[in-house]
């Protein structure tokens, strides 16, 4: 018979195939022999079991019966088996698995054994089915492993819907009935947090950039008088020993003052005062008194989570609008939540935070540290992104051959002033009708800026105001919107010190050219983008840079 070989070497391709044949053969003669130590390894409904001594499977063909005059023909030989002129089709099966608890691996193929660790599979199924939300109210369903965390996930959605990693995207787990809501830990397993929710909550994905404010800016969070052994000491509060006492467990901080309190089951609210301890959170019956003999509990840390109150005046009558509330974690009702209320936002956040830190310590540091050690990582294989602060810009010259860095600060200027000028005068060019073409400057200008994740276009004040909140009320956060008391105004909306204040963006026109500017003409620009750029490197009238864009993602 005519041999078809390769053209580097003499290689029997139908001898290699006949021998691999043999093998899938000989190993299915093998698995299926073994009746004392195993069970069939696919039985007729699909269930797949697996070898319990060296946790190793192949998939084996469906039974079918065959008729005696089949069962009588002699086997097939090699040639006849195999056909040149057809391309050899190796058969597949996709199989349930079912694992059980006493099993730690598994193989996913007849031809290829592949362990799983399944020492934090929960269930019986290795995948959940998990529906996320974004912002529009569309959700998007995704199959995951069961011991996948909230990071990995939102690395999952940032990947699938092409958003910035910037390390600020989250989890959310709201509860509309309830009026509840709060961010996933990083660490925290998703199908565990799915299995307390009820079937009218949801996941949220979206940003929260005061995830881990903490670490960046801990005196912002505990005042003074919050802290009780500030308050013995008589003095202020290092950021690296606030820092270590909140993070070491042998420590024992507290963090008191006074709270709103719902009765359970009931609608009144009494202002007591609240001890936060690594052992839960206590008031006290007399006054500020810290006996034991004064001391009840309020809520336990160990099973519960802290989340932020939405609507807590309409649902709760609560008695201001910064209510949080502590939940059990399992499926609750409303009469079994704590419900609690602060004087203002910073105590709320402060509060919120202390939570966390006692109940996770050393491993919400952790998840801190993360992103920062994998951007470490990988800066020294990516290609390096330009900075956005003012120190690294420098002014180019490249009227010559090569291009230099201007030294001289007067040269610089004057070419910065030079520049400016180009960029705005305006075009002549005209299409075939005698009207301004539409890549006109002029109109351009009056649209680019919907193109970006900062404009959320006709939005209220109060839209404004609560998306802010939602993605953390940190310094510098901001969005802009269309003013709706001037119609050819915008409006920039600036979070700063947990307070968040709107500034009007006006047009102004010279030499028939239309300008943005925030100061009343001091400081113009020919479109937003230009704007936002600006005063991301200078302050100029706001309090603050602009820093975080408020952004919605689609699934």
């Amino acid at each position: 018979s005519v041999k078809t070989k390769t053209v580097c070497d003499d290689v029997d391709l139908e001898a290699l195939v006949n021998d691999m044949n043999s093998s899938f053969e000989s190993l299915y003669s093998t698995c299926s022999s073994v009746h004392s130590e195993s069970v069939p390894l696919l039985q007729h409904n699909g269930q797949v079991h697996v070898h319990r001594d060296q946790h190793r499977c192949a998939t084996q063909a469906p039974q079918t019966h065959a008729s005696p005059s089949e069962a009588q023909l002699s086997p097939a030989s090699p040639k006849q088996r195999l056909r040149r002129s057809q391309p050899m089709h190796i058969l597949a099966y996709i199989l349930s698995v079912d694992l059980s608890s006493h099993l730690s691996e598994f193989c996913l193929s007849a031809y290829s054994v592949v362990s799983v660790n399944s020492s934090n599979m929960k269930g019986p199924f290795l995948f959940q089915i998990i529906k996320i939300f974004s912002e529009d109210g569309m959700g998007k369903v995704v199959e995951i492993p069961a011991d996948m965390t909230a990071r990995d996930l939102c690395q999952l959605l940032v990947y699938k819907s092409h958003c910035v990693d910037d390390n600020s995207w989250a989890l959310v787990e709201h509860h509309p009935l309830l009026g509840l809501e709060r961010c996933l830990e990083d660490h925290e397993l998703v199908v565990q947090v799915q299995a307390s929710m009820t079937s009218e909550s949801r996941f949220l994905f979206r940003k929260n950039y005061a995830k881990y404010e903490f670490f960046r800016n801990p005196l912002n969070f505990f005042p003074e008088h919050m802290v009780a052994w500030c308050q013995e000491t008589n003095g202020s509060i290092p950021p690296s020993q606030l820092l270590q006492n909140f993070l070491n467990s042998s420590s024992c901080p507290e963090i008191q003052g006074f709270l709103y309190v719902k009765e359970m089951g009931r609608k009144s609210w009494k202002k007591l005062f609240v001890f936060l301890r690594r052992s839960g959170l206590y008031f006290s019956t007399k006054g500020t008194s810290k006996e034991p003999r004064h001391l009840q509990l309020l809520a336990d840390l160990e099973d519960s989570n802290i989340f932020t109150v939405t609507a807590g005046k309409k649902l709760h009558s609560a008695p201001t609008d910064y209510e949080f509330c502590i939940k059990p974690n399992k499926r609750t009702e409303l009469k079994e939540l704590r419900m609690l209320c602060t004087e203002d936002e910073q105590s709320r956040t402060s509060w919120i935070t202390a939570f966390r830190l006692f109940k996770y310590g050393i491993v919400l540091y952790q998840n801190y540290k993360i992103p920062q050690q994998r951007k470490t990582l990988l800066s020294h294989f990516s290609t390096p992104v330009r900075s956005v602060s003012e120190n690294s810009l420098v002014a180019m010259d490249f009227s010559g051959r090569i291009g230099r860095v201007i030294d001289n600060p007067v040269e610089a200027q004057s070419a910065a002033m030079e520049e400016g000028n180009a960029w705005r005068k305006r075009s002549q060019r005209m299409n075939i009708l005698g009207s301004p073409s539409p890549l006109h400057p002029s109109l351009l200008s009056s649209v680019i800026h919907r193109t970006q994740l900062w404009f959320h276009g006709r939005i209220t004040r109060e839209e404004s105001h609560r998306m802010i909140h939602q993605q953390g009320q940190v310094d510098g956060l901001f969005l802009l919107r269309d003013s709706q008391s001037n119609p050819k105004a915008f409006v920039l909306t600036l979070c700063h010190h947990q307070k968040i204040k709107h500034f009007q963006i006006l047009l102004c026109e010279e030499d028939g050219q239309i300008f943005f500017s925030l100061d009343e003409g001091s400081t113009k620009f020919t479109d937003l983008i230009q704007l936002v750029e600006f005063y991301q490197l200078n302050r100029g009238v706001l309090p603050c840079k602009l820093k975080h864009p408020c952004t919605l993602v689609a699934l």
